[in-house]
């Protein structure tokens, strides 16, 4: 099987440049281009009112890469669960995704609310979105996660 090779077609620039987990709703951050993607790439994009960003997380060292399981946030109150049953930054792939509230398109910039990427984090892609794309019907999810997400935003 052949894995891609990925480039960054954007960058972050927010005014946070710590990973810590709470409070990124007031966050307000550019998604800017790659200088390799025309403007026009974001050509109509300012009709949606949410963008999905898939970013990477660069600044998770190897070593620090969970393979298994874990109490989220280190918080034993909490049950242990396996990486991909959490949204933690130490995933095997190192990939974040995120809605973001679009405020408006400045040319080769985007200008979001609420994107929980620190300043510099590259970005892999940028969709809108789109309520067809949401989950139909009731979502469910364990009690400790709303702990966990109660001041995140």
């Amino acid at each position: 099987m052949m894995i891609p090779t990925l480039s960054p077609i954007a960058f972050v620039r927010s005014p946070r440049n710590d990973s810590r987990d709470d409070d990124w709703g007031a966050v307000e951050s550019r998604i800017e281009l790659a200088p390799e993607f025309a403007p026009e790439a974001f050509e109509g994009i300012e009709e949606f009112s949410h963008v999905e960003a898939v970013f990477f997380f660069d600044r998770v060292p190897e070593e620090k890469i969970e393979r298994g399981a874990r109490h989220p946030r280190g918080n034993e109150a909490w049950p242990r669960v396996g990486i991909f049953a959490q949204r933690g930054k130490n995933r095997p792939n190192r990939l974040g995704v995120s809605v973001a509230r679009l405020l408006r398109r400045e040319g080769r910039a985007l200008i979001v609310a609420g994107l929980d990427a620190i300043d510099g984090t590259p970005v892999l892609d940028i969709k809108p979105v789109m309520r067809e794309f949401l989950p139909s019907g009731e979502i469910r999810q364990p009690a400790w996660s709303h702990e966990l997400m109660a001041r995140y935003w």
